[in-house]
């Protein structure tokens, strides 16, 4: 076996069933929010297209994807982050992947040398965050350096405090915005310098921007990295590959289906590795797929889902917890002022309410782990069920601090 298989941590929900085991939960009905799993009812038209285009399972899918997709995506791309007309072309900087999840693990895969020597390329990424790249890097053959992400710095990766040669040994840079756990979202500003920081040190961003679409202020969507690029004058986003997915737009992460967009000289070989790796989407997902990227109403009707969530349940637990809604996605992140493994353990056996212990989505890299003493709190429950899960960690909340 590849021995860089040894070098892989428990996934986190591996984590939370160890934790879990052996407890006898409260004879309550369980209410998970440990797992960013979208719970929102599919919009019609996405089910009625698979339904329609399940007819054509006889023919292999194309790693490409359809023209009619990848217009659509690039489309979607324009109008969402504002980019000039004819930006992203959808012949070259476009190509469908089956979820972000596999992508961003196999895009570090295809984007990673090893060849030079010496000791291991890094690839940075914020912590805490998506344990993916944390594999991807592994499984690469690189070595992961990990950027704290605190309250005091607004929960985004501090990028001017990094050293110069942490980021000359960088080959790939991973961004999550709106951030998962923490919901931060990376400002323009802050994706300009990321930029000039890949062009300065020569290596590679792969933009996370999954929970694009889920943000709190209508006014003010979250910036994406392509427009950044753009505003540096970069036609071709060079160095910059965004990485998209309906499974939180549009409440199908079933369906596994997503894209990627950006410099078409990283999207050309990594269409590539596809060709091999062998993760075409069926033809029925890409019908399906290209009604949702061409509408914008049914994403507008989710946030309106989530912020109806947010405000019922922070209101809540604001009289127990520090809450703060997030910027963007979907997941509430306070401090427990407690072990939070201990935390999330005793609210299971108390209450039979599932969250994710902050520590097992990040790392103590850098002295202590930054997730440690805070819980996630994914809101992708019915409203009534997040409503009554806030009100039994306030119950449990009493009787815990005695």
């Amino acid at each position: 076996m590849n021995p860089r298989l040894a070098a892989l941590q428990p996934y986190p929900f591996e984590r939370l069933r160890a934790l879990h085991a052996g407890v006898v939960p409260a004879t309550l009905a369980p209410i998970s929010l440990s797992i960013g799993e979208p719970q929102h009812a599919p919009p019609a038209f996405v089910l009625e297209a698979i339904r329609d285009g399940l007819g054509a399972l006889g023919a292999y899918p194309t790693v490409a994807g359809s023209a009619a997709l990848r217009a659509a995506a690039a489309s979607w791309l324009a109008r969402r982050f504002a980019l000039p007309p004819g930006a992203v072309d959808p012949d070259t900087m476009v190509l469908p992947v089956a979820g972000t999840r596999e992508a961003l693990f196999s895009f570090a895969q295809a984007v990673i040398d090893t060849g030079g020597g010496g000791r291991p390329p890094l690839v940075v990424m914020p912590n805490p965050c998506y344990q993916i790249y944390e594999g991807a890097a592994l499984l690469a053959g690189a070595e992961p350096y990990y950027l704290d992400c605190r309250a005091e710095t607004g929960f985004r990766p501090d990028l001017a405090a990094v050293p110069a040669e942490v980021w000359d040994r960088c080959q790939l840079l991973y961004l999550c915005s709106p951030g998962n756990p923490t919901g931060a979202v990376h400002s323009a500003a802050e994706l300009r310098v990321a930029i000039e920081l890949a062009h300065r040190h020569d290596f590679v961003i792969a933009a996370d921007e999954c929970y694009a679409d889920i943000y709190a202020d209508e006014a003010d969507p979250p910036e994406g990295c392509l427009a950044a690029a753009a505003g540096l004058g970069l036609a071709d986003f060079e160095r910059v590959v965004v990485f998209h997915s309906l499974s939180k737009r549009t409440s199908v992460p079933g369906l596994r289906s997503g894209f990627v967009a950006g410099d078409p000289k990283l999207i050309a070989p990594y269409r590539l590795y596809r060709t091999y790796h062998g993760c075409a989407l069926p033809g029925y997902v890409q019908a399906a797929s290209t009604l949702a990227w061409n509408d914008d109403a049914h994403a507008a009707d989710n946030r309106r889902l989530y912020a109806a969530k947010f405000a019922a349940v922070a209101a809540r637990l604001a009289t127990a917890l520090p809450v703060t809604v997030p910027a963007g996605a979907f997941y509430l992140w306070p401090e427990v002022a407690a072990d939070d493994t201990v935390f999330a353990r005793e609210l299971y056996r108390s209450q039979n309410v599932i969250v994710l212990p902050g520590s097992y989505l990040a790392r103590n890299a850098h002295g202590t782990n930054p997730g440690a003493g805070r819980v996630r709190i994914s809101l992708v429950a019915p409203l009534a069920d997040c409503v009554e899960a806030a009100d039994r960690i306030i119950d449990f909340l009493g009787d815990f601090r005695r």
